[in-house]
């Protein structure tokens, strides 16, 4: 057994972005002494669409309140086929109150969010190490997570790693990924524009990607254009004035004039999955399991999801006296999790695809597909339903 030091906690967050830092929050709330280890976040000028689930977990911790007033609501979710090809999918309207919501999600500046959550964390119990772990050494009954700065290491019975696509804590773990690309850059970007958005995400299916505005306050909205790369890098290169010209273009003026009301940013987009969310003391989450492609509004709020499957699986453990670090509840979490990732990395990379190939009859049936969702009633409320709130999202014997 290893000596207890002043550092000995019951869980360790390695990583400091908003799915960690909800992270920690969540977890001291479940009565674990917790520490968060990892530099304050950057200012992020995206956004994040927090769905139905989502917003429930920043309740239960106490930050929806305090965040609320910053976000907009996504009433409606407007699908148009601007494909241009033989098979064209009709427009589909998707409206929040057919399922009994006020909203589908709310959109938020991920500044503002943290903002809020690094507040949260100054008044929590949650012991905050403000420097980055260089060292991650799973032993068999505790972590030791070597942070620079600091002489002894932090000892936890768990770690919750929430570092990334890159993790150090996955690679500590042992824990294996498999890796794939697409042949398609992302740029994202906030516009400002004359007409309002009526509270509505539309989303343009084009041959190469979605192009994609999302609600903010006011008259503005989000923007994740996806494309090839060499006509994103041509896009990216143009001055502010003719890239708002050309996104008016490929909005189809549905919201007037543009302008650029933020800073542009491009990546390669890619996808991963590591082959199991927990081994060797170390819990997976966010990034650190799972990346794929910013469709959909999946990313942030499934990493939300792993946290609240991690609190579900840590507090079922501890109820019947089984270590919180151990296998049995690294099993647990891992088994509350497949369903969820699988089917949220599976749909985002089958819709992209679909929209990517040349094939007639996968395009016929893509087209088919919306074409259900918009006439035919209970298959487009269950697949509201599903986005907003999946099936999959509790931990495996937790009732």
């Amino acid at each position: 057994m290893s000596q207890s030091t002043p550092d000995t906690v019951d869980i360790a967050v390695v990583g400091s972005g908003p799915s960690g830092m909800v992270a920690a929050l969540l977890l001291s709330s479940r009565g674990f002494k917790t520490t968060l280890i990892g530099p304050r976040a950057k200012h992020d000028p995206r956004t994040t669409a927090l769905l139905e689930v989502s917003v429930g977990i920043l309740s239960d911790i106490g930050i929806w309140d305090q965040i609320h007033s910053e976000v907009a609501p996504l009433r409606r979710m407007r699908l148009v086929d601007a494909t241009g090809r033989l098979f064209r999918a009709p427009e589909t309207v998707f409206d929040s109150t057919e399922i009994k919501l006020e909203a589908f999600g709310y959109n938020v500046l991920n500044k503002d969010l943290n903002v809020v959550l690094e507040k949260a964390l100054s008044t929590s119990s949650v012991e905050r190490i403000e420097a980055f772990a260089t060292e991650i050494l799973p032993m068999e009954d505790h972590v030791e997570i070597v942070v620079e700065g600091r002489a002894e290491p932090v000892r936890a019975k768990l770690l919750a790693a929430s570092d990334g696509r890159n993790s150090p804590a996955r690679e500590a773990a042992g824990i294996s990924v498999s890796r794939w690309s697409y042949p398609q850059t992302a740029l994202v970007t906030n516009l400002a524009h004359s007409l309002s958005h009526d509270d509505t995400s539309t989303e343009f299916h084009t041959p190469h990607g979605p192009f994609t505005l999302v609600p903010l306050q006011g008259n503005r909205s989000s923007l994740v254009w996806v494309g090839e790369p060499a006509e994103m890098d041509r896009i990216q290169g143009l001055d502010d004035e003719a890239f708002a010209r050309e996104a008016e273009r490929m909005a189809h003026s549905i919201l007037g004039a543009m302008k650029v009301d933020g800073p542009r940013h491009t990546f390669p987009l890619s996808g991963m999955k590591a082959k199991t969310v927990g081994a060797n003391r170390i819990a997976l989450i966010g990034e650190a399991a799972h990346v794929f492609p910013p469709i959909g509004a999946q990313g942030l709020n499934l990493s939300l999801r792993d946290v609240a499957s991690l609190g579900e699986a840590c507090a079922h453990a501890q109820s019947f006296g089984i270590d919180i670090g151990s296998s049995a509840m690294l099993d647990d979490y891992a088994k509350a999790r497949r369903g969820d990732i699988n089917t949220r990395i599976f749909g985002v990379d089958a819709l992209n695809r679909t929209l990517l190939t040349d094939f007639l009859p996968v395009q016929a049936a893509r087209c088919f597909g919306l074409y259900l969702a918009g006439k035919v009633g209970p298959f487009r409320r269950r697949l509201m339903r599903e986005g907003v709130a999946p099936a999959f999202r509790h931990a495996g014997n937790v009732q």
